[in-house]
């Protein structure tokens, strides 16, 4: 497909490369202007193209750990979708594909010379080895995992690095030979050319994965490339951006009124309270206490915003018309659904309680986060919203503008907003919760109020005994199940017939693989005795030690 002409911005000039010398030039009069969410300093920023790769999200993260702003592009965007973004650097991702596969995804030669550093990882530099004249083939045998790595010549990019280091591998097609104008860098046992640049077009390769915490090396050539080699000053960081965005919302809002549906949760807790921050009583937080949280999470949640930061919100108690809509559903996709409804119906009338005393809302805020917008396949423009899975599925007759202040954000950085607006750490380091809650894990049966005040009071003792422990950040869930299954246990001489309780503990980076966490025995010694000590409905308690995959980190 031919890419539609477009107007091109002029890119900002970068830093020549000479006999490994980089001269830095001037740095642009100011920022340009950008309309989608982003930063305004992320006009000095690294755009990362995606082509498929498993670590794609990872690049963009670790780029940002250097204190550079990142995008994260796919391959087939058109070309404005980069120029617009006034990159100081494009790095090409890893992917699935050979580069002679028929339907694999290919090098735009515009990439090359928007006068800017091209860094290609893994499939990204036999991208720019096959359609740069080098020799692509697949070897004999595939290098998969950590790898020894041994250093020719340093050159630009590999300066200051041994000879002799580790890295990181995933990949059976190799790069034999260097395209012209090109110095093979480096190589391992499999690839001849592991690492290779042009230095006087400023066009670079690695075969391994900088992105990864097995190259040991890899955040120091990352930020050689993003600082030596690009010039951007390394100086983004997701609390610096809070200011900006509360400019970015005023300007967004207006003298227009919001509402925003409060979980508790990190994400909305943080979007609250920036658009707090930026517009003041504008803004009406309506927390939907639905009986199915956490130990004391609904008063800490309306202690935080109500009473700390003094958000108007609106706290409803609907824990009855919960229990009465779960009354009889046992199958957990028809509890999704019945608490989703309830939700939609509770938050419908509380924003029409608004409107009727003249707070109707114009504008939804939504904690969207990036791994979000790039999960969903989309952009980073506006959005209109008539529905929207964050606040459970809003109707139709509920019109609402987007205010989505963390949209190219992701979950850690989000965290730092957090603790840079001075939200408590127990709601900044809150564990991921299921958005039906405590419902989902009363397992194979109906949620009643019985069930969930056992399964409530069990999670208590297990949290308070982790944070005792200092293990409750190491963890990246902790928590109970509630089968609906009873055994027969002796307690005080006499025969009990009583709940089982399961925990679950498990340690991950993000979720799409997790390992059970070796919990200290004597820890679990301590929560199984108080559980059956304190809840007199408890007489066994039992340890998941199924990791994901094959298991989920959920039950339900």
């Amino acid at each position: 497909m031919t890419d539609v002409a477009v107007d091109v911005p002029a890119v900002a000039e970068t830093p020549r490369v000479a006999d490994g010398h980089v001269e830095r030039p001037q740095q642009p009069a100011g920022p340009r202007e950008r309309s989608d969410g982003a930063p305004s300093q992320a006009t000095e920023q690294v755009v990362v193209v995606d082509y498929g790769g498993q670590y794609s999200q990872l690049i963009a993260r670790r780029v940002r750990d250097c204190g550079v702003f990142s995008e994260l592009v796919a391959h087939g965007a058109p070309l404005e979708e980069i120029t617009r973004r006034n990159p100081r650097g494009i790095i090409l991702s890893g992917g699935p594909a050979s580069v002679y596969s028929e339907n694999a995804p290919r090098l735009r030669r515009e990439l090359l010379e928007l006068g800017v550093p091209v860094l290609g990882i893994c499939y990204g530099m036999q991208l720019l080895a096959h359609e740069l004249g080098g020799r692509v083939e697949e070897a004999a045998v595939g290098e998969f995992g950590r790898t020894d790595l041994r250093v020719a010549e340093p050159g630009v990019l590999l300066a200051g690095t041994p000879t002799e280091q580790t890295c990181w591998m995933s990949h059976r097609d190799t790069v034999f030979e260097a395209p012209p104008g090109f110095a093979a860098l480096a190589g391992s046992g499999v690839s001849p050319v592991a690492a290779m640049e042009d230095a006087t077009r400023r066009i670079f390769g690695i075969q391994f994965h900088p992105e990864v915490v097995h190259t040991p090396y890899g955040q120091e050539i990352l930020m050689r490339f993003l600082s030596e080699i690009c010039g951007c000053e390394c100086t983004w960081s997701p609390a610096s951006i809070v200011e900006e965005q509360i400019a970015r919302i005023r300007a967004q809002v207006g003298d227009g009124r919001v509402i925003c549906g409060l979980s508790g949760g990190v994400d909305s807790s943080v979007a609250a309270l920036l658009v707090h921050r930026a517009v003041g009583d504008q803004l009406t937080c309506v927390f939907v206490d639905h009986g199915l949280m956490r130990k004391d999470e609904g008063v800490q949640v309306i202690g935080a915003f109500r009473d700390t930061f003094n958000v108007p919100l609106v706290a409803v108690d609907a824990s009855e018309r919960f229990l009465a809509r779960l009354r009889g559903v046992t199958e957990p996709e028809a509890k999704r659904k019945a608490i989703g409804a309830e939700f939609i119906d509770v938050f419908s009338e509380e924003a029409t309680k608004l409107a009727g005393a003249g707070a109707k809302a114009r504008y939804l805020v939504q904690g969207t986060l990036y791994s979000d917008v790039i999960e969903s396949g989309a952009g980073a423009g506006a959005a209109k919203i008539k529905s929207h899975h964050n606040v459970g599925g809003l109707p139709e007759d509920l019109d609402f503008d987007l205010v989505e202040p963390l949209r190219m954000l992701f979950k850690d950085e989000v965290r730092a907003v957090g603790t840079e607006l001075g939200l408590p750490d127990r709601l900044v380091w809150r564990q991921p919760f299921p958005g039906p809650g405590l419902a989902i894990r009363v397992v194979g049966g109906e949620a009643t109020k019985e069930r969930l005040d056992v399964l409530r009071e069990a999670d208590h003792i297990l949290q308070e005994e982790i944070r005792r422990a200092g293990l409750y950040r190491e963890l990246w869930q902790s928590f109970c199940v509630l089968p609906d299954v009873r055994t027969v246990g002796v307690q005080g001489d006499e025969r009990t017939y009583g709940y089982v309780v399961v925990i679950r503990a498990v340690t991950s980076d993000d979720a799409m693989t997790a390992d059970w966490a070796r919990l200290p025995y004597d820890l679990l010694e301590r929560v199984a005795s108080r559980m059956m000590g304190e809840l007199r409905e408890v007489n066994r308690v039992v340890l998941d030690i199924t990791s994901k995959p094959p298991g989920t980190i959920e039950w339900e």
